[in-house]
């Protein structure tokens, strides 16, 4: 007996085409989707019109130089999202060791809420056995803690990468205060700066002095949540990269009279001997996490 389909099945999605379109619409052009994906323009023209013929729609409006999405490639992109976390984990599952066990990486106390919280749900989807265990110090702390074989990996801030390190993501530091700011006009300035080993403590430090701003502390042992207290009250300012700012604090503009502050950078740190399994495993992630993070940026 032959088999036909009926028009109103259900049809299969090829995660390809999805993942071609999702580049698309992130980098905003064909080109730029291609290099993120190591694909020939060509092919990933091809495989957006896959998908749009298989929709009778269209996703995109194209110009010379950008496309952007239209209203059914809107409703589509968090759709093929989804589909594509629950394929990926999938793949993660299946191929990826049985992990069990623990893993501890030492993270700065302000990238934790910045970039923590994805990294790892998403390391906890493919892996749900490993536990993950957070030490918050500062930089200086966490590479010393990772010399004595205290955590299988950290994060850290710093103006540059240090030996056996590698560059996650590059920041701009700078000034930060309440949204309606008035505590930069103070003299001396106040300033929270939370734990005196914070490494942006010096930069701010030297930046003052070049300007002859006097200064004064206003926290110097609180924890995150209390120098973001102080500033959301505008009882000071502070340095914060500009990636983990939260909601509720602003970036101070050129004439709120403060010297320019040096860029940083986000950098991870693996043990000289490589480490554990489970801990380059845990890298591998936040490596692939951050770099999905510059593309949406970009």
């Amino acid at each position: 007996m032959e088999y036909v389909q009926e028009p109103n099945m259900a049809r299969n999605i090829d995660p390809a085409l999805l993942r071609s379109f999702m580049a698309v619409a992130e980098t905003g052009g064909m080109t730029s989707a291609g290099q993120m994906l190591n694909l020939t323009q060509a092919a990933i023209s091809q495989q957006v019109k896959r998908l749009e013929d298989l929709f009778q729609v269209q996703l995109f409006e194209r110009d010379k130089r950008t496309v952007h999405l239209t209203t059914d490639g809107e409703r589509l992109l968090p759709l093929a999202q989804r589909m594509l976390e629950t394929n990926d984990q999938v793949w993660g599952a299946m191929t990826s060791p049985d992990f069990e066990g623990e893993v501890h990486i030492g993270v700065p106390h302000d990238v934790i809420k910045a970039f923590m919280p994805p990294i790892l749900k998403g390391f906890n989807r493919i892996w749900p056995r490993i536990n993950v265990v957070i030490m918050p110090l500062a930089t200086q702390s966490l590479l010393a803690a990772l010399a004595a074989g205290e955590i299988d990996l950290t994060l850290t801030t710093e103006r540059h990468v240090g030996d056996g390190g590698e560059l996650l993501m590059a920041d701009s530091l700078v000034w930060v205060g309440a949204t309606d700011c008035r505590s930069h006009n103070s003299d001396p300035l106040p300033i929270a700066f939370g734990d005196k080993k914070c490494i942006f403590r010096a930069s701010a430090m030297k930046a003052l002095a070049d300007a002859g701003r006097e200064w004064r502390s206003v926290s110097e042992a609180g924890s995150m949540l209390s120098i973001y207290a102080a500033l959301e009250a505008d009882l000071a300012v502070g340095p914060l990269l500009f990636s983990t700012i939260p909601d509720g604090l602003a970036v101070l503009p050129p004439d709120a009279g403060l010297p320019a502050l040096p860029d940083f950078g986000i950098n991870m740190y693996l043990p000289k001997n490589g480490g554990s399994e489970i801990g380059r495993e845990l890298a591998s992630h936040i490596r692939e996490q951050f770099h999905t993070r510059l593309h949406r940026v970009a």
